[in-house]
């Protein structure tokens, strides 16, 4: 697993960023329900740089391979990570009653804007890596 402060560092960042991302999913998804927008207010725009920042955290120790995102994880984040942002693209604009397509929208909402930093940053590096193996 991870060693070190880096390594700490990392765990902290991804179980912070998850816990965050689901607590203010749940939130936003009652707010979808009032016809309103948690993230489109200033204290969740400020949540959402915090979500960003602690996903380029985890996307940053984990290509220095100290996170917990192992070299031998990575496919399996990129992918979860895509299907995340692509569900989030499905529920956007669903209301499916009662509930369902709100919760199903803030919470991949707010996941989205934790990983997608993280899978931009590992997806960068895989391109790197097989472009030097050329």
């Amino acid at each position: 697993m991870s060693n070190g402060i880096m390594g700490k560092v990392g765990s902290w960042a991804f179980i912070l960023g998850i816990i965050i991302a689901l607590i203010f999913g749940l939130w936003e998804a009652v707010q979808i329900e009032d016809n309103t927008s948690f993230f489109a207010t200033d204290t969740g725009g400020i949540l959402a740089w915090i979500l960003a920042i602690l996903g380029v955290i985890v996307g940053i120790i984990a290509i220095m391979g100290k996170g917990t995102i192992t070299k031998g994880e990575v496919p399996g984040f990129l992918l979860a990570g895509i299907g995340l942002v692509v569900m989030y693209g499905v529920f956007q604009g669903i209301s499916l009653k009662p509930w369902i397509g709100s919760l199903l929208h803030g919470i991949s909402l707010s996941l989205a804007i934790f990983v997608a930093p993280a899978v931009g940053i590992l997806a960068i590096k895989a391109i790197w890596d097989m472009g030097k193996e050329v």
